[in-house]
């Protein structure tokens, strides 16, 4: 209907501001402040996850202010977890994960983003996501173009989703559609958020790891 069409409009319009208003925010962050945060976030995903170092896992090359997962995933790698960075394969596609580990030569992929050169693809038990905003419900926001929720909608079983932002990237709701899929945990400087029955928790992680 036409004002499903309206809606939707403003939808796009208004995520497309917030996407804007908080990647500046996290750019913008000082660098002391920045890594002061990113240390406490690579310290609760050690303790909080540490069936980590037996998987698969998907991480990110950081841009734009995001978390650096490089230090915790190499820490992960020395304890026995192999790693991959995704690949866009074509622009309605899910992502293709290739195995990487650090000093690996890369090419310069879409976004400008950098993705292993013909290295093997794996399937991934875990996903370290970064997240642009998220919402009490355990929804993202990301860049908007879907790579994400498409790669996920492929894998059955799903694979373990952990969203990593930074505190002043929460938003009351990001408005999800019906294609998105929520996150399983959503880690911040201030703790370990896991999504049950829609809703985000605080969690130990004591309770993370038993959990």
């Amino acid at each position: 209907s036409q004002q499903r069409l309206e809606i939707m409009d403003n939808l796009l319009e208004w995520r497309k501001h917030q996407r804007k208003q908080l990647i500046v925010a996290r750019e913008t962050l000082s660098a002391a402040l920045h890594q002061q945060w990113s240390d406490t976030i690579s310290d609760l995903l050690k303790q909080g996850f540490p069936e980590l170092q037996k998987m698969n896992i998907g991480i990110y090359w950081p841009f734009r202010g995001e978390y650096d997962p490089r230090p915790i995933a190499q820490y992960l790698r020395q304890h026995g977890a192999t790693l991959a960075l995704p690949e866009v394969v074509g622009k309605d596609k899910p992502l293709c994960f290739r195995e990487w580990w650090p000093g690996m030569p890369l090419k310069n992929g879409a976004y400008g983003i950098p993705a292993p050169i013909k290295a093997k693809a794996i399937r991934v038990d875990a996903l370290i996501i970064p997240v642009v905003g998220f919402d009490q419900h355990g929804y993202r926001l990301g860049y908007g173009s879907g790579y994400f929720d498409r790669t996920l909608a492929t894998y059955q079983p799903q694979p373990l989703t952990i969203g990593i932002a930074f505190e002043m990237q929460r938003l009351e709701n990001v408005y999800a559609q019906p294609h998105d899929i929520a996150l399983h945990y959503i880690v911040t400087e201030k703790g370990i958020f896991r999504t049950e029955d829609h809703e985000l928790k605080f969690i130990s992680t004591s309770q993370c790891k038993d959990g």
